[in-house]
């Protein structure tokens, strides 16, 4: 029982993933959490970081990410790429 609670808030929890983060802030594409003055250099990594996760692949698709809150899937190469312009711009 409590091992089932455990499993249900670890899995809500990935489920709200860096939606907290989002709050405000519209986002559709990688490109606009690079493009989003509210957050810090940390909230876009982690943001993007999830975004890349296993977690929000498109079932069937494994090359497509869904984050809640997006409109529609991307491309977990414009996630990655999202991620190297970061790394860019501010250093890893």
């Amino acid at each position: 029982m409590l091992h089932d609670m455990v499993q249900q808030t670890a899995s809500d929890a990935m489920a709200i993933g860096p939606s907290v983060l989002l709050q405000g802030v519209q986002l559709e594409r990688p490109r606009d959490v690079l493009k989003a003055r509210a957050l810090s250099v940390d909230d876009k990594r982690t943001i993007l970081a999830a975004w890349a996760s296993d977690f929000y692949a498109v079932e069937s698709q494994p090359a497509l990410r869904l984050l809640p809150g997006t409109p529609e899937p991307v491309s977990i190469d414009e996630v990655q790429s999202g991620l190297k312009e970061l790394d860019r711009r501010y250093g890893a």
